[in-house]
C-alpha cells in the first residue's frame, strides 16, 4: 500500500467511537431555544406588538416601520442574551448553497462610547454585494447592488455567535436572485385560489398553505480517506474506483444497527437541530454502505426548505467534529445506490385539515377528490417542467439507474384508488345524476382512508407517488434545494385550480347542480390525465416503450430536460401567475445550463489530472517492476522454464500497456473536446456539447482506470479504494 494511502487508511481506522455531546435533558426542555420563535417574541415584545407581528405573518402583510423597530430591538436583546455578537441576512442564492454576510452589533459612537445597535432598517433590509453569485445575465458583474429583505414567516435563529435572519435576495432592479422569492409568490398564489375552491365546500377555510416533509439521504466518509481522494474533495463523487466484492447485495446495511461512531455523530447533530427548532424525527441506515437518511416532521413549505438548507450545514459542521465528511452528491460511488431527497408535499388549511386526506363526510370526501384529481391533471400537463426542475449533472447519474425513479414522469396512486377513479369515470354520465348516485360516489370516496391503510403499497420506482395523505416527489436529488420542486408543484396546481373553478362557475351559471358539475369536470380530467398514471415497474424496458406510446417524454439528461424551462407552457404558467418575469425565467434557464457545464468541466479536469499524476505513473512503476522480474527470470531460467513461468507477468505487462494507451489517448481527446466546448458562446449549446462530446470520456477513461486498479499491486495504488471507504468501523 502506498505511503499516502497507508497513512489515510491508518488514520481512518484509528478513530474510536466518540461520545456524544448531546444534552442529557429532555428534548422538550431545549427544543427551539436558539430560535426567535413565538415563545421568545412573547417574552421580549409588548403584547400589542406581538399581536401585530403575528397577524402580519399570518396574513403575509407589510410590517409597519414602528413594529419592525420594536421587533429588531427585541431580537437584538434576545440574541445578545444568548451570546450573539453579530447578525446576518441569511439567503438562498441560485448556486444552491446558503449565503450570509456578518455584521457586528457593535457600533462606536461620536463621543467615543460603544453601543450595540440593530434597528428596524437593518432587520428589514441589507445591501450585500454578492456580485459574484449567479444571476443569469440579470445584472453585470460590475453592477454589485443587490438587496436582502426580511422574511418574517421564517423565524430568525442563532448559529454560533451570529443572529441569522432568513431573507429574500433581489437585484437592484427588483428581479429575484434566489429560490425564496418565487417560492413565497407561489405560496400566495396557491393560498388564494385553493381557498376560493375550498370555500365552495367549507366556508370556515380561509387559508391554504403547502406543507413539505423532506427525507435527506447522504453518505459519510472518513475524513482522512476523503482528503486522500482528490476527486471527492473537488467534485463530491468518485470519478474512478472499482466496485468492492461486497457492496449492498446482501442487503445487510438497510435498517441495520447504526455503528457507534455514526450514532454519536447523529445524536450530536440532532441536538443541534432541535435547538434550532428543526423537528428531525427519523434516522436509519440506507441501502448502500455508509449511506444514511434523516427525516423531520412536515412543516410549512417555506420553513421546511429553510430548515433543510440549514440542516445540511449543521450536519456538515457536526460531521467534521467526528472526523467525517458528508457527501450529498446524488451518486458518489458508482457501484452502489445513490441518494435522493424525497419531497412529501401536501396542502393544509387554517382549520387543521389536510386537503389530500379523505374525510368522514360526503362534503369533505368530494373536497379531497377535487384536489386529488386536479393535482393529477396538473402533473400530466406539466410533466416536462417537473423533469426540468429536478435536473442536474449529479441527478443524471441516479435517475433511471434501477435505484431511483426513472426520468419519465408518472404518478402512482395504487390499485384501489385507481378503482375509485375508474368507478367515477363509469358512473358519471352525460345524463343528470340522481341524488342517490351522487351520495354513493361520495361515500365510496370516504372508504379511501381504510383502503390506504390496508391495501395501498408504495411504488419506489415512481417519480411521484400518493402515499396516504400526500404526494411524494421522489425524483428530487439529495444535493438539491427543494425550492424549485415546490415552486413547480405549487404553480401547476394553482393554474389547474383556476381552470377548474372557471369551468365550475360556467356550469353553474348554466343551471347545473354544483356537485354534479364537479363530478363531470373531474371525470373529464380523469379521462384526459390517464397517461400519467402508472402502477407498474418504472425500471422496466416495457415501461419505456409504453410511456412513448402514451406520449410521455423521456428526457435522459439535464440539457434535454431544461428545454421545458422556457417552453410556451412554462412561460405561460409562471408569467401569468406572476411567479417569474420572462427575464427571470430565462436567467434561471441560463444558470442551470452554466452549472451543468461547469460541473462536467471540473470533473473532466480532475479526472485528467488524476490520470496523469496518479494512475499512469503508478501503473508504469508497477509495470517496470514486472519488467525487471521478467528480465531476472530470463537470466536464471531455461528457455522452456522462462516461457512458462513468465507468462503471467508478460500478460499483465501487456494489459497495463493497453490500458495506459487508452487512458492517455482518451484524456487527450477529452481535453480537445473541452477546448471546442469552451469556444461556444451560447449556454445551452455549450451544455449540450459537454453532455454529448465531453461527458462520455469520463466513463471510458474510468473503465480503463478501474481495470488497472485490479492489475496494479495494492501496495502501490495511491488512492483509497471502495472497500476501504465504504465500510465505517
Amino acid at each position: 500500500m502506498s505511503n499516502r494511502r497507508f497513512t489515510a487508511v491508518k488514520e481512518a481506522l484509528s478513530h474510536l467511537p466518540l461520545e456524544s455531546n448531546a444534552s442529557p435533558s429532555k428534548v422538550s426542555e431545549y427544543y427551539g431555544i436558539n430560535v426567535f420563535n413565538n415563545q421568545a417574541m412573547r417574552e421580549y415584545l409588548p403584547d400589542d406588538v406581538y399581536k401585530s407581528i403575528s397577524e402580519n405573518i399570518e396574513k403575509a402583510e407589510r410590517i409597519d416601520k414602528r413594529v419592525a423597530d420594536q421587533v429588531a430591538s427585541a431580537m437584538r436583546a434576545w440574541a445578545i442574551s444568548k451570546g450573539a455578537t453579530h447578525y446576518t441576512h441569511w439567503f438562498l442564492p441560485l448556486n444552491g448553497a446558503t449565503a450570509e454576510k456578518h455584521d457586528s452589533f457593535f457600533s462606536p459612537s461620536s463621543d467615543n462610547s460603544n453601543i450595540e445597535q440593530f434597528d428596524g432598517s437593518k432587520l428589514v433590509q441589507q445591501e450585500p454585494d454578492a456580485s459574484s453569485l449567479p444571476s443569469g445575465g440579470l445584472r453585470n458583474t460590475f453592477e454589485a447592488r443587490g438587496y436582502s429583505a426580511w422574511d418574517p414567516s421564517s423565524p430568525a435563529y442563532i448559529m454560533g455567535n451570529t443572529l441569522c435572519i432568513p431573507t429574500i435576495f433581489v437585484a437592484y432592479t427588483g428581479e429575484a436572485l434566489d429560490f425564496k422569492t418565487p417560492l413565497l409568490k407561489t405560496i400566495s398564489v396557491i393560498d388564494e385560489i385553493a381557498t376560493d375552491v375550498c370555500q365552495l365546500f367549507d366556508r370556515s377555510i380561509t387559508r391554504v398553505y403547502p406543507t413539505l416533509g423532506w427525507e435527506q439521504e447522504y453518505f459519510l466518509v472518513d475524513e482522512a480517506l476523503f482528503h486522500a481522494r482528490p476527486d471527492l474533495v473537488m467534485t463530491g463523487r468518485t470519478l474512478l474506483g472499482h466496485g468492492p466484492a461486497k457492496g449492498q447485495q446482501l442487503e445487510d446495511h438497510y435498517f441495520g444497527a447504526i455503528a457507534p461512531r455514526v450514532k454519536a455523530f447523529m445524536t450530536e447533530f440532532e441536538v443541534e437541530a432541535w435547538k434550532l427548532g428543526i423537528p428531525v424525527k427519523t434516522r436509519h441506515n440506507e441501502v448502500a454502505p455508509n449511506q444514511f437518511e434523516l427525516a423531520p416532521v412536515y412543516e410549512e413549505a417555506n420553513i421546511a426548505i429553510d430548515h433543510n438548507q440549514l440542516v445540511m450545514v449543521v450536519m456538515e459542521n457536526t460531521a467534521r467534529k467526528h472526523k467525517f465528511r458528508i457527501l450529498y452528491h446524488e451518486k458518489p460511488f458508482a457501484s452502489v445506490n445513490g441518494s435522493g431527497k424525497h419531497n412529501n408535499w401536501s396542502l393544509a388549511t387554517n382549520t387543521g385539515k389536510n386537503l389530500l386526506s379523505p374525510g368522514h363526510t360526503p362534503k369533505t370526501n368530494l373536497l379531497f377528490l377535487t384536489f386529488f384529481v386536479n393535482f393529477i391533471k396538473a402533473v400530466y400537463r406539466h410533466s416536462d417542467l417537473l423533469r426540468a426542475v429536478i435536473a442536474s449533472a449529479g441527478n443524471d447519474h441516479r435517475l433511471g439507474a434501477n435505484e431511483a425513479p426513472p426520468a419519465i414522469m408518472s404518478i402512482f396512486i395504487g390499485s384501489q384508488l385507481t378503482k375509485v377513479l375508474d368507478d367515477l369515470e363509469k358512473k358519471v354520465k352525460d345524463r343528470k345524476m340522481t341524488p342517490d348516485e351522487k351520495t354513493e360516489l361520495k361515500l365510496n370516496i370516504g372508504k379511501i382512508p381504510h383502503i390506504i391503510l390496508d391495501n395501498t403499497d408504495r411504488n419506489r420506482t415512481s417519480p411521484i407517488a400518493f402515499t396516504g395523505n400526500k404526494f411524494e416527489f421522489r425524483a428530487v436529488g439529495s444535493s438539491a434545494n427543494c425550492g424549485p420542486a415546490m415552486i413547480a408543484l405549487n404553480s401547476i396546481l394553482a393554474e389547474q385550480l383556476k381552470e377548474f373553478k372557471a369551468s365550475l362557475e360556467s356550469a353553474m351559471e348554466k343551471g347545473e347542480d354544483k356537485d354534479e358539475a364537479i363530478f363531470k369536470i373531474l371525470r373529464d380530467y380523469i379521462i384526459e390525465s390517464k397517461p400519467i398514471l402508472f402502477e407498474g415497474n418504472g425500471y422496466s424496458e416495457e415501461w419505456v416503450i409504453e410511456a412513448e406510446k402514451r406520449g410521455l417524454s423521456n428526457r435522459k439528461n439535464t440539457p434535454e430536460a431544461l428545454l421545458a424551462y422556457i417552453s410556451d407552457s412554462t412561460k405561460k404558467l409562471f408569467i401569468q401567475n406572476k411567479i417569474f418575469t420572462e427575464k427571470e425565467l430565462k436567467a434561471r434557464w441560463e444558470i442551470r445550463h452554466e452549472n451543468y457545464t461547469k460541473v462536467i468541466q471540473i470533473e473532466s479536469r480532475v479526472l485528467a489530472d488524476l490520470a496523469g499524476n496518479h494512475i499512469i505513473p503508478t501503473a508504469i512503476r508497477y509495470q517496470n517492476n514486472l519488467v525487471e522480474n521478467v528480465k531476472g527470470l530470463k537470466e536464471i531460467l531455461s528457455v522452456e522454464q522462462f516461457e512458462k513461468q513468465a507468462e503471467v507477468q508478460k500478460y499483465i505487462i501487456g494489459k497495463i500497456s493497453e490500458h495506459i494507451i487508452e487512458i492517455r489517448q482518451d484524456v487527450q481527446k477529452m481535453i480537445e473536446k473541452r477546448k471546442e466546448a469552451n469556444a461556444i458562446e451560447e449556454a445551452d449549446k455549450m451544455a449540450f456539447f459537454y453532455c454529448n462530446e465531453v461527458r462520455p470520456y469520463l466513463d471510458t477513461i474510468r473503465y480503463h482506470v478501474d481495470k488497472l486498479e485490479l492489475l496494479v499491486d495494492d501496495e502501490m495504488w495511491t488512492l483509497p479504494k471502495y472497500r476501504e471507504m465504504l465500510f465505517i468501523k
